[in-house]
């Protein structure tokens, strides 16, 4: 897997490593299918040796040294509390994935293949089935393949949160905030995320305004110039917006923005869980200011104020 030759940046597409949890209901075994973001996939490794690790929730299954590296063990089944068949005649895999610079390996029945596919065909995933979420793993997206079959990209970050590996938090002395005042807009297709940096950014005295991915950005921007026209980058100092997105992602509404004169000078920095190196130069190369990575207070009040301090100079000369 090169990430070199994963993608252009603005192309609105995403690669996908789509693997497979099967499950029993009564005498039938049915087949999901889902996916994660190939980025944050490090490696894909047979069952190692794992040790058991006592008072941890159910779905644990322990951890393992990988190459000097330990790494807790998730098994995806147990956590979607899906009743696994006893002989499925496959050999279980171990994706190992990486999450804000953390490490995390997920068990799963069969790892297949990687798919390309574009943004704009894989819907929102906020939806239920019966009287929860589907089989009570998050899904962050939705999207059809071969066979009208159904892919599910499910959010493993959430299983972080859960076991309080990854706690996203961006409180900090009131002190160290500037206070810069203006309109900053955020784009992130997740309300906990929405809420954060809506939270930090009122804190430094501007007001936020929030969208849900790219394409709905690019509609908050027009409403935006309807009202303040060729004033707009005096009034909007800095916008703020996650990579991963149904409809747009990140990089695509990048490419939009920069290539529409009216806002191509409004600062933009990304601000994602996805924090391989690789997606910090895409991030460059669409022409973000900066990359961040999910949360890290200090850094993320650092830049907002770098940036913004810039972008208002520029605008006074």
């Amino acid at each position: 897997m090169k990430k070199q030759d994963v993608l252009q940046v603005g192309s609105n597409e995403m690669e996908l490593v789509d693997f497979r949890i099967f499950k029993k209901d009564g005498d039938k075994v049915y087949e999901g299918i889902y996916g994660v973001n190939v980025v944050k996939v490090r490696e894909i490794i047979k069952i190692p040796n794992i040790t058991k690790i006592p008072n941890v929730p159910p779905f644990v299954e322990g951890i393992f040294d990988l190459r000097g590296v330990v790494i807790p063990v998730i098994n995806l089944a147990k956590w979607m509390e899906i009743e696994t068949p006893k002989d499925i005649g496959i050999k279980p895999r171990v994706l190992i994935a990486e999450f804000n610079g953390m490490l995390i390996g997920f068990i799963v029945h069969e790892a297949k293949r990687i798919r390309r596919i574009s943004w704009k065909d894989i819907e929102s995933g906020s939806f239920s089935m019966g009287n929860g979420v589907l089989d009570k793993a998050q899904i962050t997206g939705v999207t059809k393949i071969e066979n009208d079959e159904v892919l599910l990209i499910l959010d493993l970050e959430t299983i972080m949160e859960e076991l309080g590996i990854y706690q996203p938090n961006i409180d900090i002395e009131d002190g160290l905030i500037d206070k810069l005042g203006g309109l900053a807009l955020i784009v992130d297709d997740s309300t906990t995320a929405r809420k954060l940096m809506k939270d930090a950014l009122e804190k430094m005295g501007m007001k936020p305004i929030e969208a849900k991915d790219g394409m709905d950005a690019l509609k908050k921007l027009e409403e935006l110039y309807n009202v303040y026209g060729e004033g707009i980058t005096k009034e909007l100092k800095i916008i703020i917006s996650d990579v991963e997105m149904p409809q747009m992602d990140g990089f695509h509404f990048a490419a939009k923005l920069k290539d529409d004169e009216r806002f191509e000078n409004i600062p933009l920095i990304f601000n994602s869980s996805i924090s391989d190196h690789f997606s910090e130069i895409r991030g460059k190369e669409a022409g973000g200011e900066a990359y961040l990575t999910k949360f890290d207070a200090p850094e993320f009040y650092s830049e907002i104020s770098r940036v913004v301090k810039s972008h208002i100079s520029s605008e006074e000369k």
